[in-house]
């Protein structure tokens, strides 16, 4: 499995778009065959922080998901909505339920 950490720093004013597209995208994403989890946190104590935790069964489905067009829509639409670039870190899950 992969475990993908991506941390988005969004702007105050489109916090609730980021959300509306954000939850679209991660309910697309669960219907992909090779999505094992796709969870979106927001920070309590900043509320423009948010992280996304995404794990694939494989590198395969990771980037399948990159082609999808659910993920480019989420990816294009955000891109105004940042504070500042997002980053990602790739993990692998070695306790998982």
């Amino acid at each position: 499995m992969i475990a993908t950490l991506v941390y988005v720093d969004v702007k105050p004013e489109c916090v609730e778009a980021f959300e509306k597209i954000t939850v679209y995208n991660h309910n697309n994403t669960r219907k992909e065959p090779g999505n094992v989890r796709f969870d979106v946190l927001r920070a309590n104590e900043d509320g423009t922080q948010f992280v996304l935790y995404e794990v694939f069964v494989d590198e395969a489905a990771a980037a399948a998901h990159k082609e999808t067009e659910h993920y480019l829509r989420w990816r294009a639409e955000v891109a105004d909505y940042m504070a500042s670039p997002r980053h990602a870190t790739a993990t692998t899950p070695i306790a998982f339920d």
